[in-house]
């Protein structure tokens, strides 16, 4: 259900979803930014989140950075067998989001392990444990990872053809694992608790040894490192209208696929934007999810890309349910 938002509380959505200042007072700058005093974005922010716009107020960490192995994986699952098979995904710790899309590869999950050795047995074991066939497609290039949702959005589907500003997550292609110390580590593992609302949600860092200011130097390497992405809120991007979600596979030339996915990573309603490996029946190597109000104005956008750039080869795969959406947790206690 969509949820109608005054003025001010689409301004905040849309600041909420930008990194956090990194201070011992950030709702507070926030404040400063909107024009408007602490206690009443404090307020306001627990009324979206009791709203349930705001699915979770926390740290985004960068996988990758800590040197983890990511893919996506499908696989096509009878309906008599969808729910025994996503109650194993699932419960799998390395499953962070898990799909249900609207074409013969039914079953679209998120997993990481340790190592790709890992994954790849990972894969083997559920293929064979569950009699279904799981095929991985890990990321080659980022082309954009940039998830917000603007509220104040248009339904005007050419107004979704302007450019962002940024477009490219520098942090996917990190050289490698960084090195943590033990303060960092531990941090990091509580960091992805949901914050409390408060003047001061840093506050819980801080102890007999570890002052305020401690605290937020280390944050602050942390984002530095590229192990946290951002400090922001999660929001739910239906009960703000965005109605369709739809994953767009396109085959695309390799030559070519640079020039295609940074013109398509332009597009606002595109919020992730890859290069993938492909299987066999599976040609598809450019991967985008699209957000808008109707599926409509998706298929509007991408029937303009795809005659304007000459792709004659590609799927709309649109998401019928959500069936897991949960951080992975990093813990190094």
């Amino acid at each position: 259900m969509t949820i109608t938002l005054n003025k001010f509380q689409k301004q905040l959505c849309n600041v909420l979803q930008e990194p956090l200042p990194i201070c011992a007072e950030p709702f507070e700058s926030l404040a400063e930014k909107l024009a408007t005093d602490e206690s009443t974005v404090i307020s306001e922010t627990e009324k979206l989140k009791s709203l349930g716009l705001i699915r979770r107020f926390s740290a985004s960490v960068n996988s990758r950075a800590l040197g983890k192995a990511v893919t996506l994986v499908t696989a096509h699952v009878p309906e008599k067998d969808l729910a025994i098979i996503t109650t194993v995904i699932n419960a799998l710790p390395g499953v962070s989001h898990n799909y249900l899309r609207d074409h013969h590869y039914n079953l679209w999950f998120t997993l990481q392990a340790d190592t790709d050795e890992q994954l790849q047995t990972l894969i083997t074991n559920l293929s064979s444990r569950l009699d279904t066939q799981f095929h991985a497609l890990p990321a080659i290039r980022l082309f954009k990872l940039n998830v917000r949702f603007n509220p104040d959005l248009s339904a005007n589907a050419s107004s979704n053809l302007e450019a962002e500003t940024k477009i490219i997550d520098v942090a996917f292609s990190a050289p490698g694992p960084v090195t943590l110390n033990y303060l960092e580590k531990t941090i990091l593992t509580k960091l992805q608790s949901d914050l409390e609302i408060s003047p001061r949600p840093f506050d819980f860092l801080v102890s007999d040894t570890v002052d305020i200011d401690t605290v937020i130097r280390t944050i602050q390497s942390l984002i530095d490192k590229g192990v946290i992405q951002r400090i922001a809120a999660v929001v739910d991007y239906r009960k703000l209208g965005f109605n369709a979600n739809v994953m767009f596979c396109a085959c695309v030339e390799t030559d070519r696929i640079t020039h295609i996915g940074t013109k398509l990573a332009r597009f606002k309603i595109v919020s992730h934007c890859y290069e993938r490996k492909t299987f066999e029946d599976w040609p598809y190597n450019l991967f985008a999810m699209m957000h808008a109000q109707s599926i409509d104005q998706i298929r509007r956008v991408i029937d303009g890309f795809t005659a304007a750039e000459q792709i004659d080869q590609f799927e709309l795969l649109p998401t019928t349910v959500e069936l897991k959406k949960q951080p992975v947790e990093h813990n190094f206690s």
